[in-house]
């Protein structure tokens, strides 16, 4: 079956976001469409079933996100190909969804890519046997002239296609960037010729203003390329989790409720580790209203807190030691509030990591934690990576009243265990006595479970307990029943989809 490739011009001009929205839209008009990613770069993944049938991999969050906007299931054919960054010019190699090798950026190319295209070329064909249409998403610029020989995402992809059928390419340029003219002709120029011939239009998203005034320039586009202009989206961002590395959130970033609405809402204090990872756990608080998420230096103050969330890393070991040069530990301590670590978060919080070689840090075989719970981790070239229900039944602490079933997804290396008198609120459904869970005592939770906070019954109730702190009471909102993937979907409504579908020869 047919492959539309978004593209784009350069890295975060919102492809991601024109591939989910146009896979919900052309899903509730009955076109049976699912997403592709071939190889994805990103720290933040999903753990989902894999194609083969065996266990659970990990996904990129966006292709996660995009199966969802689809309505299909996510498998590890939608991102059959991640490199997740792990520091020193390293990142490690998944292919369906398992680790395989840790690798420089050199190596891949060298050793693995060969192996990475025909595992890619496998689950796309797998994706086009079974699907009206594949919505692929490339990786930063299709126009990356040094990568074309070994350009999984963008190159290699509509190749794939035009094997078994057809495909076409969207091409898509950010506008608020500047440049926007010269980057779309630029692009056009370096695309390799049997690709050229496939764009079959250009999309200009992150507009603001008067669409008149861009209106000469699209016009003597079409004329200089003869390529039509599908569209101009407007500046809106739909709500959909980001996973580009230029998207990671840098010190000083405060998300969520305006600046003004400070003093009548709550501040999550989220400290900026070297190696964050997963950090679209905290999406979901980001969106409530009066929350505000600040992501901080490792030295910054915690006065003005009023909850700190650990979130994941790629790297327990040296985002501790990072933690403790900063004497994070000491003001932590210092700190009365709420404190949650999702899953390496929860590590952190522990009394120790052990075996700790194998995150890298040569002969030092035991690291200090932060202290505030009392577990310690050890670590093993085991990988846990699992979609997880659990009964949490919390007493006490950050999530206090919360009775309920919580779903979510694992993917941690180590193991962590009670050293001392801890509470367990969150329990197995399946009775499995070595799932990693996570621990509670007082003021500070632990949990190895990404998607903790897109369980409502969670968020409502810590939420609700900070503004309680501040004495303030917390007006939540009525649910409207509107999405993310929805939004995305009328943004991209606007497009001239007709001619999208033509090129690929679906009906609309």
């Amino acid at each position: 079956m047919p492959t539309l490739l978004v593209a784009g011009t350069a890295s975060h001009v919102g492809k991601s976001t024109v591939a989910a929205g146009l896979c919900r839209l052309l899903a509730d008009r009955g076109v049976d469409v699912v997403p592709f990613k071939a190889q994805n770069m990103s720290t933040n993944a999903r753990a989902v079933p894999r194609a083969t049938g065996d266990g659970f991999g990990e996904i990129g969050v966006s292709q996660y996100v995009q199966a969802r906007a689809a309505r299909v299931p996510a498998t590890t054919d939608h991102n059959p190909v991640l490199l997740k960054p792990q520091g020193g010019g390293e990142s490690q190699l998944l292919l369906d969804g398992r680790v395989v090798a840790d690798v420089a950026a050199g190596r891949y190319y060298d050793d693995h890519w060969h192996r990475a295209r025909d595992v890619a070329a496998a689950a796309h064909a797998r994706l086009a046997d079974a699907h009206d249409l594949v919505v692929a998403e490339g990786a930063g610029s299709i126009a990356e002239i040094n990568l074309h020989h070994r350009d999984l995402a963008n190159v290699e992809t509509p190749r794939f296609a035009r094997e078994t059928d057809s495909a076409a390419i969207l091409l898509v340029a950010d506008i608020e960037r500047g440049g926007v003219f010269a980057s779309i002709v630029g692009t056009l120029e370096l695309v390799p010729d049997d690709l050229r011939e496939l764009v079959c239009g250009v999309v200009v998203t992150k507009f603001r203003g008067d669409e008149s005034l861009l209106e000469p320039g699209l016009r003597e586009l079409e004329s200089r390329t003869g390529v039509p202009v599908l569209g101009v989206l407007p500046y809106d961002d739909p709500g959909l989790p980001e996973e580009d590395s230029v998207a990671v959130p840098p010190s000083g970033t405060v998300r969520g409720a305006d600046e003004a609405d400070a003093e009548d809402g709550v501040l999550v204090v989220v400290p900026r580790l070297p190696h964050i990872a997963n950090y679209t756990d905290l999406g979901p608080l980001e969106s409530l209203p009066g929350v505000r998420v600040a992501y901080r230096a490792l030295d910054a103050p915690l006065d003005d807190a009023d909850a700190v969330v650990l979130p994941g890393t790629k790297n327990s070991v040296d985002d501790l030691l990072a933690l403790h040069a900063a004497d994070f530990g000491t003001r932590l301590r210092a700190f009365d509030g709420p404190v949650v670590g999702l899953c390496g978060g929860y590590q952190l919080l522990g009394e120790r990591l052990t075996n700790a070689t194998v995150e890298g840090t040569g002969d030092d075989d035991v690291v200090e934690g932060l202290d505030l719970l009392p577990v310690e981790t050890s670590f093993s070239a085991e990988k846990r990576v699992v979609e997880t229900r659990l009964r949490l039944d919390a007493t006490a602490g950050p999530l206090a009243g919360v009775s309920d079933v919580v779903t979510g997804y694992e993917i941690h290396q180590g193991r962590t265990r009670a050293t001392g008198a801890v509470d367990t609120p969150f329990a197995p459904l399946d009775g499995d006595p070595t799932a990693a869970l996570g621990a509670s005592r007082g003021r500070v939770v632990g949990t190895y479970l990404h998607g903790l906070f897109e369980n409502r019954s969670v968020r409502d109730a810590f939420v609700s307990s900070l503004f309680e702190a501040r004495g303030i009471e917390w007006v939540r909102g009525r649910e409207t029943g509107d999405t993310p993937y929805d939004r995305a979907a009328a943004l991209v409504a606007g497009m001239d989809v007709q001619t999208l579908l033509d090129a690929v020869e679906v009906g609309g």
